[in-house]
């Protein structure tokens, strides 16, 4: 894989951690749920970390870091749906929404990973798509938590 074309990759995953970041960090700001704003804090500032880790890949590799998220994306539309949901103040519909833009960043970083990136990128790519299962998943169990409990 020629080196630029690692680079787009690296940069097209800071774009979906910035997209996370923001998000995150929109809905612990307007969650009213002390236990969902703990989760959505520590949610952004994981993003932060991977984008910190992603940006020193890049210019490690001669390249120019990506400064902003995702402009016109899947993952960037997701978010826009998110913030209206946080405006109804409604923790359920803001969970569904996260659960969606989880499983956005999901399928970039799994598409990252089929590329032919060397070993250590390999590594830490693999290693951030199990924190974004990972917020996935207590995403959806939060949902069904509170589906459960809104019945």
């Amino acid at each position: 894989m020629e080196q630029k074309d690692i680079i787009d990759t690296l940069n097209q995953l800071i774009e979906t951690s910035r997209d996370g970041d923001k998000g995150f960090s929109a809905c612990a700001e307007e969650s009213q749920n002390v236990s969902l704003k703990s989760f959505f804090t520590i949610s952004a500032i994981r993003c932060r970390d991977s984008v910190r880790a992603l940006n020193e890949q890049v210019a490690i590799r001669g390249g120019t870091p990506e400064a902003t998220g995702s402009a016109a994306g899947a993952a960037h539309r997701v978010w826009l749906d998110l913030r209206t949901a946080m405006s109804n103040h409604n923790d359920l519909t803001v969970l569904e929404e996260c659960e969606r833009a989880e499983d956005v960043a999901r399928g970039v970083y799994s598409d990252a990973l089929k590329q032919d990136l060397p070993a250590d990128l390999k590594d830490l790519v693999q290693r951030q798509l199990d924190g974004v299962k990972a917020n996935h998943d207590r995403v959806r169990m939060m949902r069904e938590e509170m589906q459960r409990s809104a019945t």
